[in-house]
Parts: C-alpha cells; sequence; structure tokens
C-alpha cells in the first residue's frame, strides 16, 4: 500500500486512503494553507461538511493548491436540519455553492437522528443528485447497522461509505464485519482518540518498534484493518507525520496489541441519541 491507493466504492468508483479533516479549521486562510500543506505532503482527500463552517474557504484552498480539480477528492455531508428531500437537494446546491465546484465526489448525511421517514427521504434525495451528477459517490456518516439495514430494505442498496468514530478504544468490530460483508467502506473519524492518545498505554513502543511514533502506529492499523482515515490538523509538521504510515506494516502481535485496547471509550455522540440541530 502507498499513499496513492485508493479504496473501490462499489459503485465503481475510487477514494483514497487518506484523508484530511477539517472540523474546526478556520474558514479562509488557515483552510487554505493547511490544504496545501496537506497536498504537498501527498493528501488527496479533503473531508468537510457543512456545520463546520468552513466550506468556502476549504473551495478556496482546493483551487489554490495547485491541482486540478479532478486530481482531489472532495467530500462534504449535510447537518441535520438540512435533512428530508427538498431540504436535502436545497443543502447540496449551497455547499456546491461556498466551495465554488461542479461536483462533489462524495456527499453523506451527517447524522442518523431520529426520524426513519425523514432520513429515508435525505437518503433518496442524494440518489438524485447522484443521478444528476452533481455527486459521484453518496453515503452516510456515523449510522449503526440497523440504519444502514433501513437503507438497504428500502433501497435495496447500501451506502458505499459510512463514516464513523473509530480508534483503539472504540474500534467498531461488528461494524467492521458487517461493512465488509455488504461491500461498505469505513472512514474513521477521530482516529487518534480525539486528542486522547497520551491515554493510550504502550503504543509509543508499538511506534518506535518500527521507528514511527505511536500515532503513525495508531493510523496504520486502521488502515491494515481496511479502514480509511482523515485524521485533522493544521499543523505542518504533523500533517506530514500522519501520511508517513505507508513505509511500514504492523506484525500481527502489534495489530492484536491496539485492538487490545478496546475499552468501548466513545468521545463522539450516540447516533441513535444525538438530536442537535434535528
Amino acid at each position: 500500500m502507498n499513499i496513492n491507493d485508493r479504496a473501490n466504492l462499489k459503485d465503481g468508483n475510487t477514494m483514497p486512503w487518506l484523508g484530511l479533516g477539517v472540523y474546526l479549521l478556520g474558514d479562509g486562510s488557515e483552510a487554505e494553507r493547511t490544504i496545501a500543506w496537506a497536498v504537498e505532503a501527498g493528501y488527496r482527500l479533503i473531508d468537510t461538511a457543512s456545520f463546520y463552517k468552513n466550506e468556502a474557504g476549504v473551495g478556496m484552498g482546493i483551487r489554490a493548491c495547485g491541482l486540478p480539480r479532478e486530481e482531489l477528492f472532495l467530500t462534504t455531508k449535510l447537518w441535520n436540519n438540512e435533512q428530508g428531500y427538498e431540504n436535502a437537494i436545497i443543502a447540496c446546491e449551497n455547499s456546491l455553492r461556498r466551495l465554488k465546484t461542479d461536483y462533489l465526489d462524495l456527499y453523506l448525511i451527517h447524522w442518523p437522528g431520529q426520524d426513519k421517514a425523514r432520513r429515508l427521504k435525505t437518503w433518496e434525495a442524494l440518489l438524485e443528485l447522484k443521478s444528476q451528477g452533481k455527486v459521484k459517490s453518496v453515503g452516510v456518516s456515523n449510522f449503526k447497522i440497523h440504519h444502514l439495514d433501513e437503507i438497504m430494505a428500502a433501497f435495496g442498496e447500501a451506502p458505499v461509505v459510512d463514516q464513523v468514530e473509530m480508534h483503539p478504544f472504540y474500534p467498531q468490530e461488528e461494524l467492521r464485519a458487517y461493512a465488509k460483508e455488504k461491500g461498505i467502506v469505513l472512514t474513521a473519524w477521530g482516529p487518534l482518540f480525539h486528542g486522547h492518545i497520551r491515554d493510550a498505554k504502550g503504543i509509543d513502543a508499538i511506534g518506535a518498534h518500527y521507528g514511527k511514533t505511536g500515532a503513525q502506529a495508531v493510523l496504520r492499523w486502521h488502515l491494515q484493518n481496511g479502514v480509511a482515515i482523515i485524521p485533522k490538523s493544521s499543523k505542518k509538521e504533523r500533517l506530514i507525520e500522519n501520511a508517513d504510515i505507508f513505509d511500514f506494516e504492523l506484525n500481527d502481535a502489534d495489530m492484536r496489541a491496539l485492538g487490545s485496547l478496546n475499552n468501548g471509550t466513545s468521545y463522539g455522540g450516540d447516533p441513535d441519541q444525538f438530536t442537535m440541530g434535528f
């Protein structure tokens, strides 16, 4: 595996395994500068959302980074108050306008919410946007197995991507097995314990065995589990470090050691209970 490798999505498209998450990144010069550094380090996927309030800055960064638009993979997400068929269509148009791009590579429902009918109407809108060519692939974020089952029951096909909280404290083993069976590519947000990486004992020693940091070992753990990653940082040196994970491979013992850190700690909201913005 190298930094240019891509995951095969079941709709025929491909997606980089490594991307830049931009949550909490400032909308403007900070976004533009960070994207320039990320592209220089080899990143080709940029992940934003309407809720992040930085789509305009991300768009500026993409246009200024020196690469043609088609060489970048751009993901954004619709927020909870943008759910519903008509709302989702409008939300996508607004994101495209803010990003100043003609299409999205991947468009996601950010959270499932508790209204099944509304959620399914939102998914129907995403399929329509795909048919119009405004988005190339459609997926979801923070969806549990029962949410994915509902989409499959209603539409006969699962989303191509589910972006979820995942790290060694919260490895989502059941969801990983389900996704593998259904052909869904999982993407881990918060792959480095949401900044709580120092609470994970022993990972620095694992990284040192390969001449790497503990964070690099954890990111590599995700990749070897078949999970895409979108670590976030606005620091140039950290961006470079997070991308420097393609020249080593964790052995089976270290993969098991990182997997054994599972203690059920989730730093994000429970998708079945999260209602912010609905």
